[in-house]
């Protein structure tokens, strides 16, 4: 990879699948800044965050769908009325273990989403939604 994401916002409740996540985003060397967050709320309150600066804006969120607090769809509604200030052209992908069709076909119908993949993240994944949305072809 050429160049790093400033950050990546990875979105789950589950403290184990967030270890693992965090240390394949390492592994592929796409972003040194890691921000997790344990529910919707929490995600929705790090990017309203006056902290939240262009520097440390997410390229990417990883949302999962099953969570406490605040679920991934509750998340997507509320997501879609910020401002474009703070989406700021995020690439949101689901990542789920859910294989529902309706789950996909929900995913389909939010415009703010970029993709749905299916857990666990792994490097080539990474690898592929950074060469799809953020490397430059000459």
């Amino acid at each position: 990879m050429t160049s790093k994401l400033n950050s990546i916002l990875l979105v789950d409740d589950d403290k184990a699948t967030n270890f693992v996540n965090n240390y394949t985003i390492k592994k592929s060397a796409c972003s040194d800044n890691v921000v997790i967050a344990e529910n919707g709320l929490e995600a929705l309150e790090y990017l309203q965050s006056k902290q939240n600066e262009s520097s440390t804006q997410p390229n990417i969120i990883f949302l999962d769908i099953n969570m406490p607090v605040m679920n991934g769809w509750e998340f997507l509604e509320e997501y879609e009325k910020l401002t474009h200030d703070k989406r700021n052209d995020i690439i949101l992908i689901m990542l789920t273990t859910s294989l529902n069709p309706d789950d996909v076909g929900r995913a389909e119908s939010f415009s703010s989403i970029s993709g749905y993949r299916n857990k666990p993240l792994t490097v080539k994944m990474i690898e592929e939604i950074v060469e799809e949305y953020f490397v430059v072809s000459s």
